[in-house]
């Protein structure tokens, strides 16, 4: 990757919060070399709600960034954008949103892939709005994965991680039911591969073995089968397995304690560099309550980088001009060490 590659935002639901957070850092100045996957117009409104109508500059590809002027925010405008965007209302679920956010998703991933993107740094889309538009994903994850794959190949293995600076979780599950993602538990090798995408991305971190503790499904980790069987039948064996592949793995350890003696803060150094949970409560809980202002989002094994902050479309907040941008600089801070020097 060269050196002066940008990292490219895409702007999120035009109707949330996305455009706005993008709009406050660059005017705060903590983008650093960057490119919006957008809408000019959107981008244009964004700007004058938080008080600040700069110039915006169209591109055709991220390597024109080098001839745009300081203070001018630059756009690359995907193809099949919908019309009249940024007449829509602030806060509420649109399709026409939705399917803009899915194309800026579609375009950013691409131009990464073809050496043209840093890495990829999104705003929030609203999972409403992606359904009214026909996007067969809820999330971002989800959409993530399907872009990487290849034809006639198993999709990528990814895994969602919530990070910030005391504290870095790990799923197994995502986005479903409670039920369906303790039934999915019972896939093999699951947790396994959970373990060995949160060992690599240890490594990618700068860490020779990183020390990765498992939280259990159950109270008490189970309380030896007492609670359930989950950890004797599931996790202890995928631990076993992966200790014997040199991982640097502990486990099942009690969940409403083991958040605590991971969290690295001043005076209490962590005992653990990663949390692996199985659910996406289970984990992202404590995370969130430690503040989603610098919580960062990040897609485990995809082949970029991609964060995103720990926030959602907050449509009570668009078009306020009040929303504020610290998680999404804090994603942008991230991925920029993982890209490496940009």
């Amino acid at each position: 990757m060269k050196t002066d590659t940008p990292l490219l935002l895409t702007m999120g639901d035009a109707c949330g919060i996305g455009p706005e957070i993008i709009a406050r850092a660059f005017v705060r100045r903590t983008l650093g070399r960057a490119v919006v996957i957008g809408d000019v117009a959107v981008m244009r409104r964004a700007l004058q709600a938080v008080g600040h109508a700069c110039p915006v500059a169209k591109l055709d590809t991220p390597g024109d960034l080098a001839a745009v002027p300081a203070g001018v925010l630059a756009v690359i405008v995907p193809a099949g954008m919908p019309a009249g965007l940024a007449e829509l209302p602030w806060g509420q679920v649109n399709a026409k949103a939705g399917a803009a956010a899915a194309r800026c998703i579609e375009a950013a991933v691409a131009l990464v892939r073809a050496g043209q993107g840093a890495a990829v740094v999104t705003a929030p889309v609203h999972k409403e709005a992606l359904s009214a538009a026909g996007v067969a994903y809820p999330g971002h994850t989800e959409m993530l994965q399907a872009l990487c794959g290849q034809p006639d190949e198993p999709l990528p293995p990814v895994r969602m991680m919530l990070a910030n600076e005391q504290l870095r979780v790990v799923l197994v599950t995502i986005h479903v039911a409670l039920r369906r993602a303790i039934e999915l538990l019972e896939t093999p090798g699951l947790i396994l591969e959970t373990l060995r995408i949160t060992h690599a991305a240890g490594q990618r971190f700068g860490m020779a073995s990183p020390r990765i503790a498992v939280a259990g499904l159950n109270p008490h980790a189970g309380e030896g089968g007492l609670f359930g069987d989950e950890e004797i039948r599931l996790i202890r064996p995928a631990i076993e397995a992966a200790r014997a592949q040199g991982l640097n793995v502990s486990g099942p350890h009690a969940p409403d304690t083991v958040f605590m003696r991971a969290r690295d803060a001043a005076g209490h150094p962590g005992e653990f560099d990663f949390v692996v949970a199985m659910t996406h409560d289970h984990g992202l809980i404590p995370v969130k309550y430690l503040g989603v202002e610098e919580g960062v989002n990040v897609t485990l094994g995809l082949p970029l980088v991609r964060t995103s902050p720990d926030h959602g479309t907050a449509f009570d907040l668009a078009g306020t001009g009040s929303a504020d941008p610290a998680s999404f600089e804090a994603a942008v801070r991230m991925a920029r060490r993982l890209a490496g020097p940009n």
